[in-house]
């Protein structure tokens, strides 16, 4: 059998071309796997003019008032946002301008703008409400308006064709559906809704005195003002210590004294 011989060059070449090409194998970078396709989120899409709150009070044309203090305490603003980003949709109890004119003079006056503002958020409601959804509603309905206590609430009860919302302080019906389509729901109310938090019975906490103060005021004196007794007794013990000391002052003397005669002696 012959054997095959091999050319020196071609054993050369070998020895110095494997490593070179088995480097190149090893450092060679592996094949990109293709990107995955980003998920793309559905934008919300944006109101439109039909679902802007202001253009539903302005064509109702009776909501005045109630357009303009939502431009002022920037509540109107609030209420975009968030129909922007809400799941659960926003409903708005409208007054009519006749509500706000049979409040008693003065009333918006009085309240500061943090308690407009409090007034106005306690007409929206933080979820969507048809007027089919208020027969199956639990009580108490939660609002956005908020007070030291928690949230502030109403009470909503419906029958076949009629809707009542009570908040403590007034009743009043609801009149008129203005708008109601996901995520907005607009309705008219012949009363503005006065929250307890603003317009219900000053809290007794908050008015009565403390029991000292109370027990105080029954017996004539005041509460911060020690008694007489109580100073007798403080002039007392004050007494009885400087006499103390004086003894001492003149023991201490006397002892002084006998020493040094002691010493004279010797």
């Amino acid at each position: 059998m012959a054997s095959i011989q091999i050319h020196p060059c071609l054993l050369f070449l070998a020895l110095v071309l494997c490593p070179v090409l088995l480097a190149h194998a090893k450092t060679a970078p592996a094949p990109e796997a293709p990107a995955p396709a980003e998920a793309t989120a559905d934008a919300p899409s944006p109101v439109s003019e039909s679902q802007s709150l202001e253009h539903i009070l302005e064509k109702g044309m009776q909501y005045k008032t109630f357009l303009r203090m939502l431009k002022d305490t920037q509540v109107g603003a609030q209420v975009v946002n968030q129909m922007q980003d809400s799941i659960t949709g926003l409903t708005v109890m409208a007054p009519t301008d006749n509500a706000f004119n049979s409040l008693k003079p003065g009333t918006l006056n009085k309240l500061t703008q943090q308690q407009q503002s409090e007034l106005i958020m306690y007409h929206i409601l933080p979820k969507y409400y048809s007027f089919v959804t208020f027969q199956t509603t639990s009580n108490p309905v939660p609002t956005q308006a908020t007070s030291e206590e928690g949230t502030c609430t109403v009470n909503i009860t419906s029958g076949s064709n009629q809707a009542n919302i009570s908040t403590g302080v007034i009743d009043t019906t609801i009149s008129n559906t203005l708008y109601a389509d996901f995520p907005l729901a607009v309705y008219s109310v012949d009363k503005v809704l006065l929250s307890p938090d603003l317009f219900g019975p000053k809290s007794a906490k908050s008015h009565s005195a403390t029991p000292t103060e109370s027990n105080a005021k029954k017996n004539g004196t005041s509460a911060l003002a020690p008694s007489s007794e109580s100073e007798d007794d403080t002039n007392a013990d004050t007494k009885s210590t400087s006499g103390a000391g004086l003894k001492g002052v003149k023991w201490g003397s006397l002892g002084g004294l006998l020493f040094m005669f002691i010493l004279n002696l010797f």
